[in-house]
């Protein structure tokens, strides 16, 4: 793929420097996001670690990520959260008069997401499948998704199967898939639809969304802590040189 500026080549990361731009819509391409909570998983699990290695793109959803390229090589790197992909490529898509196509969720959230997804870009031509609600996907599974996604030939794929399933699928099936755009975003399913709320705009801002996230859903937040706290301490050994990246 043909580099682009406005890619931070970082020790096993594509990371997306300041803009979208720079992602083609005309190419294969699997999008995910990184934050602290998505390398603690990736640390424990190794094909999260492969999903995230391989990943075309990755945004920076969790801005304390960002402190590990800005601390150990002075790059900074602006936050793009899911909602931004999501965003985005919707707009972009709607421009062109293309095809998007939700994988995830219930079909009652669905629903919510098409009806006001035809409201905000009426230009879009929306399909949608509920896969079923399982730890791990069989490869039954898999083809009965891929099977959904191809036949409605969609220009962009939005994957909401929550982490890390929905990284680790998104690479695993990127070339049986027929769509250029593979755009994982997770929460925003719920967020779209309306069945939960994202803290509002100052909380994004001063980097405190994720305090307000634990009073919201804090089964999340005991789930993820974890993962969270192994970040924090490899930042630190990768700072002061006794781990290597």
């Amino acid at each position: 793929m043909k580099e682009c500026n406005g890619v931070v080549k970082f020790w096993k990361y594509r990371i997306v420097k300041n803009s979208l731009d720079c992602i083609p819509l005309d190419k294969k391409v699997v999008v995910n996001t990184i934050s602290p909570n998505s390398y603690g998983i990736s640390v424990r699990d190794s094909d999260m670690n492969l999903a995230l290695s391989k990943s075309d793109f990755l945004v920076l959803d969790g801005l304390y990520f960002g402190w590990l390229p800005y601390l150990v090589k002075g790059i900074r790197i602006k936050r793009i959260t899911g909602w931004d992909c999501f965003q985005f490529f919707s707009k972009a898509i709607d421009e062109s008069k293309g095809r998007v196509f939700f994988l995830g969720s219930d079909r009652d959230t669905l629903n919510r997401i098409e009806e006001k997804y035809q409201l905000d870009f009426p230009n879009v031509k929306v399909g949608s499948f509920s896969p079923p609600f399982k730890p791990a996907f069989t490869e039954d599974d898999d083809s009965l998704m891929i099977q959904k996604v191809n036949a409605f030939e969609p220009d962009i794929l939005f994957i909401g199967l929550t982490a890390p399933k929905q990284e680790k699928w998104a690479v695993k099936n990127k070339e049986r898939l027929n769509v250029y755009t593979i755009s994982t975003i997770g929460n925003v399913f719920d967020w779209y639809a309306g069945n939960s709320v994202r803290p509002s705009v100052f909380w994004q801002r001063i980097g405190l969304e994720w305090l307000i996230r634990i009073f919201l859903r804090p089964e999340v937040f005991k789930r993820n802590i974890g993962n969270q706290m192994l970040f924090f301490w490899h930042l630190i050994l990768i700072i002061f040189r006794i781990k290597k990246i």
